[in-house]
């Protein structure tokens, strides 16, 4: 049995459930076990649950007449997006940021092999997307978009609004994974609304293994999966009714927390930003203002600035009784450069030095105060077994 961080600050890895998101499950589960497809009383009852969280999941997100496809979550979602597009076209060119997930960056490599050109939207040295390149790039053959409403890593929230207006100025396709973002900032999908959009629950509070794909009414997607026909023919296999219900119920919470949660996740992390400030050996990464309430990125080096490795910190950390990361959660097992952070202009040295901080709605600012001495001691101690 793994024993409770004394600090959890990995949320933007995965947060734990809600108690009433775990509550409504479990009643869920008692009325609603049964095959959506079946027509008995009981397939019946879980698909009319079904159906009302894709349709509450729309409403929340302010999008009602999207296609709402459950996925097991935000990889799925993406790929479901990205091949789903590209496989029903001619192949033509992709564009996509340096600083993508790996979900979306591997995908496209992938689709790159199938003949699509693949081409990437610079950033600049705090991670937003180089608007004049895009509009650059907007022109034949380029088919689709695909960048994302905020990077995990640095934090940076992009200017959402002026990216989809550049793409539907030019007619061009444009996906956001917004895993991210959802729960954390408000969308304004009325006025930035992409063609298609990726969430995950577990980022907001809700079941892990859920996520979702919104689409505008009438795209053509190609089914990557064969199989039952289930989520429009987009997904085969037995759809998770009670899953998809959680994850509307914790997108559902979180509406209820907006902004009073935002804003109160963005003054614990601006305390302690101040109070990190005064540790050696800390720089900051990512935006100032245009970054996620709940996210601090930094890099590590000694005095002197010489770098240290990121990984490292997280497992003396750990240690410690404090649970942070070293990057994307889906890459952070590998001790190699960052490529978001090389993106970012950094040395692949820099890169490896990164480290992420981000809260939730757990978090105290008394639960805080011992992490700057804890930070300092770490560094010693890097610093010392560094060669």
């Amino acid at each position: 049995m793994v024993a409770s961080p004394l600090l959890y600050l990995d949320a933007c890895a995965a947060t734990p459930p809600a108690a009433p998101v775990l509550q409504a499950m479990a009643e869920h589960h008692a009325s609603a076990w049964a095959n959506p497809s079946s027509l008995h009383a009981a397939g019946l009852a879980a698909a009319e649950l079904l159906e009302r969280s894709r349709q509450e999941l729309a409403a929340l997100l302010g999008w009602d007449n999207a296609q709402v496809v459950f996925t097991s979550g935000g990889t799925e979602a993406n790929n479901l997006a990205l091949f789903g597009v590209c496989r029903a076209l001619e192949p033509g060119r992709l564009l996509l940021t340096a600083i993508e997930h790996p979900a979306v960056s591997a995908a496209a490599i992938q689709l790159s092999r199938e003949g699509w050109q693949l081409q990437t939207i610079p950033v600049d040295n705090q991670g937003l997307v180089d608007l004049a390149a895009l509009e650059q790039w907007l022109q034949p053959p380029t088919r689709l978009v695909s960048i994302g409403w905020a990077n995990s890593e640095v934090g940076t929230v992009q200017p959402m609004q002026a990216i989809a207006k550049l793409c539907r100025g030019a007619g061009v396709l444009l996906h956001s994974d917004a895993v991210q973002a959802v729960g954390q900032i408000p969308l304004n999908l009325h006025q930035s609304q992409p063609d298609l959009l990726s969430i995950s629950a577990h980022k907001f509070q809700g079941p892990r293994g859920i996520g979702a794909l919104l689409l505008k009414p009438g795209l053509a997607l190609l089914s990557p999966s064969a199989g039952g026909g289930q989520e429009g023919g987009l997904r085969a296999g037995t759809e998770p009714v009670v899953l998809a219900a959680g994850l509307v119920v914790a997108l559902a919470l979180r509406h209820q927390q907006q902004p009073a949660l935002a804003a109160s996740m963005a003054s614990l992390r601006d305390q302690l930003r101040h109070r990190l400030s005064q540790v050696p050996g800390l720089q900051f990464t990512g935006a100032d203002q245009l970054r996620l309430p709940h996210h601090l990125s930094l890099l590590l080096q000694t005095p002197g600035g010489r770098p240290l490795g990121g990984r490292a910190a997280v497992r003396a950390l750990g240690r410690r009784g404090v649970a942070v990361s070293s990057g994307s959660a889906c890459s952070s097992g590998r001790d190699a450069p960052s490529p978001t952070l090389l993106a970012l202009g950094y040395s692949p040295a820099q890169a490896r030095a990164g480290l992420r901080l981000s809260l939730g709605p757990w978090i105290t600012e008394k639960d805080l105060e011992p992490l700057p001495g804890l930070l300092e001691s770490v560094l010693i101690e890097l610093a010392a077994e560094a060669p």
